[in-house]
């Protein structure tokens, strides 16, 4: 059984006891979490899609840690102005475990 949940603006694909990396989320580390924002459902082909969410679904999290994602860098450059800019951005992000989908 697997759900398409929004989470912090973004839809991820959960399963029960897969790992996710998601826009940091406030709570402590350890913490549970619960998403109701369940938008698809599908156990062993029985596909339900919400309108805009599947009513009396949720999934329930675990937060494991907060952490930092790798540096992306942001070059900037016009050509023959003597212009460039470089500039690093690192995303603040949650990891969370999937522990239970209540469907």
């Amino acid at each position: 059984m697997y759900v398409i949940v929004e989470i912090a603006g973004q839809q991820f694909k959960a399963e029960k006891g897969r790992k996710l990396y998601v826009h940091r989320l406030k709570g402590e580390e350890g913490s549970p979490v619960s998403f109701d924002r369940v938008l698809l459902t599908d156990n062993d082909g029985q596909v339900k899609v919400g309108t805009p969410v599947v009513e009396g679904a949720s999934v329930n999290a675990k937060i494991l840690k907060h952490l930092k994602d790798d540096k992306v860098l942001v070059f900037k450059k016009r050509r023959r102005k003597g212009y460039q800019v470089l500039n690093g951005h690192r995303q603040y992000l949650t990891q969370i475990l999937i522990e239970d989908i209540v469907a």
